[in-house]
């Protein structure tokens, strides 16, 4: 018996069920059903809440969004191998866990989030695959819909993408297109770090907490021309926006001028709202 509920341990589940992680999923299972509650009491009170978990692979955290009391998870597993132990859990906790295999990067979970138990917008609490976690972090804060269907999004990250999300033009080495989308539309925090000695296989990097809430009302500015800004700025880090916006395909002294950020100035050196400010320019005088 476990420490949250009456199910067998993880380890022997992963035994029972020959789960060995892929490395090609980008898995790293979390043994340390303690840690799971941590981190499902860290997206906030549980009860009676809709919860969207990205990636359960044996279940470790969704047992724990279960067991704390979340009305209704509903948990994305693009590995077959993992459906016969999640649904294990769906039995313990009758309707309130419905799994769905599929690629989360290409499935819209809001039409089962709606129909299901529970009350409130959900939240998104998820131990993210590695290798498609900034993929879909950028799909939920990049969204057209604004506010979005999610109240927060509580995720796991390597410690350097963390540091990347969080970032400001104070930590200029970590500061780029990503923590741009994610300030303007969302206040993020690191909670706390994960050993890489918690997962089996231990990564080789330690891991980290972040928890984004979403501001209600951003600076207004079109996403596709923040992206364009960004991404012609930041792909030329170094240079200033004279040279490196030239590939947003407008005069960049105009644009810089239109948003009263200095020409001479470079990407790591300028804030969210100027960000935001050259993106509303690039629309205007692109004529849009």
């Amino acid at each position: 018996m476990s420490a949250i509920d009456d199910l067998p341990p993880l380890r022997e589940v992963v035994q029972e069920f020959d789960l060995a992680p892929k490395k090609q999923l980008g898995q790293n299972f979390l043994f340390d059903l303690n840690l799971t509650s941590r981190i499902a009491r860290a997206s906030g009170r549980l009860e009676g809440a809709r919860v969207l978990e990205v990636g359960p692979g044996p279940g470790g955290l969704t047992r724990a969004l279960l067991a704390g009391g979340a009305a209704h998870v509903v948990a994305v597993e693009r590995d077959a191998r993992c459906l016969p132990a999640l649904a294990q859990i769906a039995e313990r906790y009758p309707g309130r866990l419905t799994v769905v295999e599929a690629d989360a990067t290409a499935f819209d979970p809001r039409p089962l989030l709606e129909s299901g138990p529970g009350e409130g917008r959900p939240r998104i609490v998820a131990n993210l695959p590695y290798n498609v976690g900034t993929q879909l972090l950028t799909g939920w804060v990049a969204a057209r819909d604004w506010p979005p269907f999610w109240e927060s999004l509580t995720l796991m990250f390597q410690r350097e993408v963390a540091e990347r999300i969080v970032a400001t033009p104070d930590e200029r080495e970590d500061y780029g297109r990503l923590g741009v989308l994610c300030g303007w539309r969302t206040q993020a925090h690191i909670l706390f770090d994960v050993s890489p000695s918690a997962f089996v296989p231990p990564p080789k990097v330690t891991s980290s907490i972040v928890q984004l809430t979403p501001r209600e009302t951003p600076e207004p500015c079109d996403v596709r021309a923040l992206e364009a800004v960004t991404g012609a700025a930041f792909g030329q880090r170094r240079k200033m926006l004279r040279q490196s916006l030239k590939a947003v395909g407008v005069d960049p002294a105009a644009l810089c001028e239109a948003a009263g950020v200095p020409p001479t100035a470079r990407a790591e050196e300028v804030g969210v709202s100027g960000f935001v400010a050259m993106a509303n320019a690039l629309g205007t005088l692109r004529g849009v």
